[in-house]
C-alpha cells in the first residue's frame, strides 16, 4: 500500500504512550535534482548517505525497499519530453551504493516523469507521458488541433543491470469521453452518465492530466494515482491484464480499466457538488496498522488560501467497486483534514504512522516535520532545496529483506498459504477477522489474499488473488432464465447474435457479465453483439434504459 506495500507496520506499539512519541527511526528524502539522498536519524542527524553521478540526479521520488534498497526517479539528460519534473530513468541502489539497476524508460514517443511505485514483488510502477498527435487528438474528440501529451501507467520488471520488461500497462487515452463531436471517437451526449472516463476537454493544453502521485494496494489489487491538471484522485484496477486494462471489462472489478473512483472535484465528470482539491499530489491510502487504515489520501496545495492540507477521504467501497450517490462519488467533503504549517505551490506529500503521527513535507519550502495527533510538532527538518517527499522507516525495515511472496493453494476446498510467521487472510477485499491461521476453510466464493509477515514480524507481504468458485453474483444478474420482455438468438450462440428488446426513449446500455459476477462487455444502443471474443461458457445480458431493465442468462458455444 503506502509507499511501498512494504513500508514498516510495527504490531507492539503502546498506544497510550505513543501519542507523545516519535515514530520510526529514520527519515529519508532528497532535494529534487541534488546529487545525493539522505537518511536521518529522529535526532535529526545523517546516518547514511547515497551519492549518485552528476548525470543522475534526483528527478522527483525516493523510497526504501526491505532491506534497505534505494529505488529512485532520476532526472535523465537527452529526453525528448521537456518540462514538471521530466525523469525518463529509474535506478535501485543498495545499501552500500552500488546502483543494481539503471533503467531508462524514454523515447520520442513517451518519456516518464513524476512518481513511481517500488511493487512487492520487486518490480516497479511509472508514470510516463505519451505522445499523441494534432490528428490523433481531433479524432479521438478534443474540440482543438494541439499535440496532447496523455499519462498512461506501466509495470516494468527488472531483467537485468540496465534491461527492463513491461508487465502491465494502462493508458489514459483508452478511457476518454467527448459530447462535442458525434463524428468523432469517444463521442457520449452525456460527460455525467460517464464518471468512468476523462473528458478529453476537460483540459486542452498539451500536459492534459499531469500525473504526479502513485501507489499500490496489495489487498485491493488497485491502482491510485492524483492529477495536478485536474484536481482529482482516482483508482484503477490492477488485476486486469493489460488487453483488460485497455477495455472496460474484465479483472475483480468487471471493469476493465475504466476509473473506479475519482474524488475531489465532481464537475470534472458532469456532476453537481463543491470542488474540495485545489492542485493536487501523493494520492495513497493509508496501509494496514495504521489509525484510519484504508482511507484514500491526499496532499491538497490550496487547500486554504494560505495553507495546503491532508485532506483523508472515507471511499465508498463495496468490494472491489465504489459506487455514486446521485451521479458522484462520495463524500461530498473530506472524512478528516489536517492543516500544514506550510503552503507548498506545488509537490508536498505526508505518511501516516503507525502511532497516529503524520510526517509532512512541505515540497517548496524543504520542510519535513512530524505531528502527533494533537498537532504538536515532535520533529523537523529544512533542508536547502525542493524536496518533493518525505518517508519514514524503522531499522528492522531497513534492514530486513521481505519474504518471498505467499502462495495460496487448494487442498480439496481448504486454501492453505506457504509457511510463514504470522497470517492474515481477506476475501473480496475485505479483512477476515480472526482468520490467522495458515489455512482457511473459504465460507464464501470470491478472490482470497493472505497478508504475512517473516521472522521478524516487521515486512509485510501479500500473496496474488486466489479466486474460489465464482464471486456474489451483483445485484439483478442471474435471477432470470428468461424475461419474456428481451429475446436473445440464436441462444446458445456464437459470433454475433442478437438482442429483441422494446424501443426505449433512450439508448440502452447493454452489458454482459460472466458467472463471477465480472463484466466483461458493454455496448450502448445496440441490437446486435459480437461475442466472438468471449470464452465459451454461460453469461448474463442485461438490457436497461429509463425505468426498463432485463436480464437474460446467454450461453456461449465455441
Amino acid at each position: 500500500m503506502r509507499k511501498t506495500i512494504l513500508k514498516t507496520l510495527s504490531l507492539v506499539l503502546c498506544a497510550a504512550a505513543a501519542q507523545a512519541q516519535q515514530w520510526g527511526d529514520y527519515t529519508l528524502y532528497s532535494v529534487q535534482n541534488s546529487s545525493s539522498t539522505f537518511l536521518l536519524d529522529t535526532n535529526g542527524t545523517t546516518v547514511k548517505t547515497w551519492t549518485h553521478t552528476a548525470s543522475a540526479k534526483t528527478g522527483y521520488s525516493s523510497y526504501l525497499e526491505p532491506g534497505g534498497t534505494l529505488v529512485r526517479a532520476v532526472s535523465r539528460t537527452g529526453n525528448s519530453f521537456s518540462g514538471g519534473p521530466i525523469c525518463g530513468q529509474v535506478q535501485k541502489v543498495d545499501y552500500a551504493g552500488n546502483v543494481t539497476w539503471d533503467f531508462v524508460y524514454s523515447t520520442t514517443d513517451y518519456c516518464t516523469h513524476h512518481d513511481i511505485h517500488p511493487m512487492p514483488n520487486g518490480n516497479v510502477l511509472l508514470i510516463s507521458y505519451e505522445r499523441k498527435t494534432a490528428a490523433q487528438a481531433t479524432q479521438a474528440g478534443c474540440s482543438q488541433a494541439i499535440e496532447i501529451w496523455p499519462d498512461k501507467i506501466v509495470e516494468v520488471q527488472p531483467t537485468g543491470a540496465t534491461t527492463g520488461t513491461v508487465v502491465w500497462e494502462w493508458h489514459a487515452w483508452d478511457h476518454l469521453v467527448q459530447n462535442v463531436n458525434p463524428a468523432k471517437d469517444n463521442y457520449q451526449a452525456s460527460i455525467s452518465a460517464h464518471p468512468e472516463l476523462l473528458n478529453i476537454n476537460q483540459n486542452t493544453s498539451k500536459d492534459w492530466m499531469h500525473m504526479n502521485g502513485l501507489d499500490y494496494n496489495p489487498i485491493l489489487d488497485q491502482i491510485s494515482f492524483s492529477c495536478h491538471n485536474f484536481s482529482e484522485i482516482y483508482v484503477i484496477d490492477h488485476s486486469t491484464t493489460t488487453a483488460e486494462a485497455a477495455s472496460h471489462s474484465g479483472g475483480n472489478s468487471g471493469k476493465g480499466g475504466d476509473i473506479l473512483y475519482r474524488w475531489g472535484k465532481p464537475t470534472n465528470y458532469g456532476a453537481t457538488g463543491t470542488a474540495v482539491l485545489n492542485v493536487v499530489h501523493d494520492a495513497h491510502w493509508i496501509p494496514e496498522g495504521v489509525p484510519n487504515s484504508g482511507r484514500l489520501v491526499a496532499f491538497n496545495n490550496y487547500g486554504t488560501s494560505t495553507k495546503s492540507t491532508i485532506d483523508q477521504v472515507d471511499a465508498p467501497k463495496t468490494g472491489y467497486t465504489y459506487s455514486l450517490t446521485a451521479g458522484a462519488f462520495t463524500p461530498a467533503s473530506y472524512t478528516q483534514r489536517l492543516v500544514s504549517s506550510g503552503q507548498s505551490s506545488n509537490m508536498g506529500n505526508s505518511q501516516q504512522l503507525p502511532n497516529g503521527n503524520q510526517l509532512i513535507c512541505i515540497a517548496t519550502s524543504g520542510l519535513m516535520y512530524e505531528v502527533n495527533a494533537a498537532g504538536t510538532t515532535l520533529w523537523s527538518k529544512t533542508a536547502s532545496g525542493a524536496v518533493p517527499q518525505a518517508f519514514r522507516y524503522n531499522q528492522c525495515y531497513v534492514s530486513n529483506a521481505a519474504p518471498a511472496i505467499p502462495v495460496i493453494t487448494d487442498n480439496s476446498g481448504t486454501l492453505s498459504s506457504s509457511a510463514a510467521a504470522s497470517y492474515q487472510w481477506y476475501l473480496n477485499g475485505d479483512l477476515l477477522a480472526g482468520e490467522t491461521a495458515q489455512t482457511i476453510t473459504p465460507s464464501a466464493d470470491g478472490v482470497y489474499v493472505v497478508r504475512i509477515t517473516d521472522s521478524n514480524g516487521c515486512v509485510y507481504q501479500y500473496s496474488k488473488g486466489f479466486l474460489k468458485g465464482t464471486l456474489v453474483v451483483p445485484s439483478g444478474i442471474g435471477e432470470h432464465e428468461y424475461d419474456a420482455r428481451m429475446t436473445i438468438y440464436p441462444n446458445p450462440g456464437k459470433g454475433v447474435i442478437t438482442l429483441d428488446y422494446p424501443a426505449l426513449g433512450h439508448p440502452a446500455t447493454i452489458r454482459v457479465n460472466d458467472v463471477y459476477g465480472r463484466q466483461v462487455m458493454e455496448a450502448i444502443g445496440q441490437n446486435t453483439l459480437d461475442v466472438s471474443a468471449l470464452s465459451a461458457g454461460m453469461y448474463y445480458i442485461t438490457v436497461s434504459a429509463d425505468n426498463f431493465s432485463a436480464t437474460q442468462k446467454f450461453l456461449l458455444t465455441n
